[in-house]
């Protein structure tokens, strides 16, 4: 009996030991959701499908961050530019006045030394003299006063053009032909001092965007985004006055090499971007893209692609029904 319970025993650790063993010789399960389905069609096939691919190459891609800001009204520099022309109307007309007066003084002292007028006469032009003195510094006084508010509200750039002679400088927003614009940065960026133009879009997207020139430092910033402020002009004829502006700023000293994606080329599925690689004359596979820059000509890829690289340009659509054909489970033959 012992003899029988002892064959037993040792059969059932061999069984156990085995079954460990063959555990762990069991390939593990390959739980990576990236791997994509490889796809096989023949030349004749893609070529009825219409599938045609371009070879990347390598580009340099200036670093951009967002900022924002909106269209300004210049009707308060406007107010400012009249008040300054009626100070210098006024100013020119009381030094006219203060100078002929001053030629009268002068006229009745000579008579008055040379007994032909009376003092009473002299001492009337010293008063008129010291009221038209007053009123030339008084005109004077506004017009500075006037250029010192304009500084304080919108810094020397648009101070110069707004009271300067030449009004043609600001002539260009009165006439619409271009429109200003103040620009916030985030608190923690900074303009590059080599930056002379940026790309701006009302509605975010970077593909339509337009180039703004740099006018000058904003003297003011606003008052939630507490960063640098600039001033930009362009000459977009769909922003208009008080719109919300999306700016794209060069990053300071920040060069990256990569890739760049035309738009046509990117497809969408369940919400992700990617496009299809040829990996050989008859194969594609589907490469996801997490990471990209939107620019004007595409998006910008530093790592998931590389030059020379073939991606699929048209036919993608046709890839894709076919992985997604090959990814239904078939049915069991009764």
């Amino acid at each position: 009996m012992s003899t029988l319970l002892i064959v037993c025993f040792l059969s059932l650790s061999l069984f156990s030991v085995n079954s460990i063993a063959d555990d762990e010789m069991q390939p593990p399960e390959d739980h990576n959701d990236n791997v994509q389905s490889v796809i096989k069609l023949d030349a004749e096939t893609q070529e009825l499908s219409g599938i045609e691919t371009i070879t990347l190459k390598s580009v340099k891609y200036q670093a951009e961050f967002i900022a924002n800001g909106k269209a300004v009204n210049i009707h308060p520099l406007l107010a400012l530019r009249n008040r300054y022309l009626i100070a210098l109307t006024e100013n020119a007309s009381a030094k006219a006045k203060f100078k002929q007066a001053e030629q009268n003084v002068n006229r009745q002292e000579n008579l008055y030394r040379h007994g032909v007028s009376s003092k009473r006469n002299l001492q009337e032009q010293q008063a008129q003299w010291q009221t038209y003195k007053a009123q030339a510094d008084a005109a004077d006084f506004q017009g500075k006063a006037v250029i010192d508010e304009a500084l304080v509200l919108w810094g020397k750039q648009l101070t110069d053009w707004a009271l300067s002679s030449d009004a043609d400088k600001l002539g260009v927003f009165l006439s619409r032909r271009k429109r200003l614009l103040h620009i916030t940065l985030p608190t923690n960026k900074h303009l590059a001092d080599d930056i002379r133009s940026i790309y701006i879009n009302t509605s975010g997207d970077h593909s339509k965007a337009s180039k703004a020139e740099l006018v000058s430092v904003a003297a003011l910033t606003e008052t939630v985004a507490q960063g640098e402020s600039y001033y930009f002009q362009t000459d977009d004829k769909h922003i208009i006055t008080g719109m919300n502006i999306t700016a794209w700023i060069p990053e300071q000293n920040v060069q990256l090499a990569g890739v760049i994606i035309p738009k046509f080329a990117v497809m969408w599925h369940m919400g992700q971007a990617f496009v299809y690689l040829k990996t050989a004359p008859n194969t594609f596979v589907r490469r996801i893209i997490d990471q990209y820059s939107a620019t004007a000509e595409g998006y910008f890829i530093a790592d998931a692609l590389h030059p020379g690289q073939q991606i699929v340009a048209t036919g993608g659509q046709m890839l894709l029904s076919e992985e997604l054909r090959g990814q239904i489970p078939k049915e069991d033959d009764d």
